[in-house]
């Protein structure tokens, strides 16, 4: 298995840099051919949506189907997917950061019994308090 960096999804979703796009397809294809994932970790996810955010200005709903695709796709392998998944569909729903969620997520299976925050975008949410 090998894992991959932000800039590597970058390239891939967005088609910016024609070089390094045909790159990360070629590293897709192949990877796909071999039968063998590329490890995505949860602060990947979470830098990608920063980049996806903050550089390219998308929108909530385009930066969530483009997790989706990634989430749902056989190429990719995570670490704690279930944590990954409960976070998209909390973010996707919420006003809160992908981060923020997938924080919240792996403090409760720390047996947290909250995640203490400042964040008013996370009030109401199930397993955050606000300080």
């Amino acid at each position: 298995m090998r894992a991959l960096d932000t800039n590597v999804l970058i390239r891939f979703f967005m088609d910016d840099d024609t070089r390094q796009v045909a790159a990360a397809r070629k590293l897709l294809e192949t990877s796909q051919d071999r039968h063998e994932p590329l490890l995505i970790a949860p602060h990947v996810l979470c830098e990608l949506v920063w980049v996806l955010n903050t550089g390219f200005r998308l929108t909530k709903a385009e930066i969530v189907d483009i997790l989706q695709v990634i989430v749902v796709s056989e190429a990719f392998a995570f670490e704690q997917k279930h944590f990954i998944q409960r976070s998209l569909d909390n973010y996707r729903h919420g006003r809160a950061d992908f981060a923020d969620y997938l924080i919240g997520e792996i403090a409760s299976a720390a047996g947290c019994r909250d995640t203490v925050t400042f964040d008013r975008a996370l009030k109401g949410s199930p397993g955050f308090t606000l300080l």
